[in-house]
């Protein structure tokens, strides 16, 4: 399969990244390296575009698009929260710029037997990383009742989360649940009729909820934004696109604890704690798509990029 994808908030990411032409930049999350490419072209030969990606097909893909800048550009496969480890072993103690493009790309969960999609009948996968032993599988057939509560719940945002778990595990009794279309079945089961007749896809938010799970999505991002602010240079901003409020939440909240200047109580009458605002948030509030973005990739419809530069 092609691996098309259609880069989001990719002028306004390009633009915030204020790009030196000599800097290092690094895309945490290359995709379909759409964000990537439009990077390495405004570098020139002294410039370098690291590009990681936990996906072997999105390696492929990015060596394949970027094939004309392959002298400036090195591809990593690997998990973003080791960027530290990954630029220390290519000899970078700094950068200017890093960018993150979270949640997963339109090539995973079009490809039906990655087991991402709730519309598509595959086996139960849902691995970014495709040498990760933890499956989508794994997780439904022998996490706890009260750990998948939590995780439905925690992760999906979802009013039936306690149900739903009771039903797997009275589902996986008789056998396994081994593919999407089982799983999108025991869900249907859970929610009653007049809960599924409105809003989105009764197993949106559970699968959402396996898919970071499996992938430790949040406690991934939380190691990623410490490793990035450490090795940005001051003056290197950092440019993250979220698409669910639980990842927004955890960019918004470290970007504003990282401006803080003070940690001491309230009722202290002076400064004790001695702490230095880290970052200045570019953006108050998030970036949102246009209208035109919206018509050409409907996809695009909940993604929020923030921005933050290191002091």
């Amino acid at each position: 399969m092609d691996y098309a994808h259609i880069s989001v908030l990719l002028a306004e990411t390009i633009h915030h990244l204020n790009i030196n032409p000599d800097g290092i930049y690094v895309d945490c999350t290359l995709g379909g390296a759409g964000h990537s490419l439009e990077i390495a072209k405004r570098l020139g030969p002294a410039g370098r575009l690291i590009g990681i990606d936990q996906d072997k097909q999105a390696i492929k893909a990015g060596e394949d698009r970027l094939s004309a800048y392959i002298d400036r550009v090195t591809l990593v496969r690997d998990n973003f929260k080791n960027l530290k480890r990954i630029l220390y072993y290519r000899g970078i103690e700094e950068v200017d710029g890093i960018m993150l493009d979270l949640g997963f790309s339109s090539q995973q969960v079009d490809d039906e037997k990655r087991g991402f999609s709730y519309q598509a009948d595959a086996e139960l996968d849902m691995r970014m990383d495709q040498r990760q032993k933890m499956t989508a599988r794994h997780v439904v057939n022998f996490w706890t009742e009260s750990d998948l509560a939590r995780i439905l719940k925690n992760y999906g945002e979802e009013k039936w989360a306690s149900r739903i778990a009771q039903f797997i595990v009275r589902e996986r009794e008789s056998k396994p649940i081994e593919t999407t279309e089982e799983l999108v079945q025991v869900i249907k089961a859970a929610i009653p009729a007049s809960a599924r007749r409105s809003g989105p896809h009764p197993a949106k938010r559970t699968f959402q909820a396996l898919r970071i799970a499996v992938n430790d999505e949040l406690g991934v991002l939380e190691k990623a934004l410490e490793a990035a602010v450490e090795v940005l240079k001051p003056g290197g901003r950092i440019c993250v696109i979220s698409f669910h409020s639980l990842e927004d939440r955890i960019v918004k909240q470290y970007f504003k604890n990282k401006e803080r200047d003070c940690i001491c109580p309230k009722d202290l009458p002076i400064c004790v704690c001695d702490v230095k605002p880290i970052l200045k948030v570019i953006t108050r509030k998030p970036i949102t798509p246009d209208k035109r973005e919206l018509e050409e990739n409907p996809r695009a419809r909940s993604a929020l990029l923030r921005v933050a530069e290191k002091l």
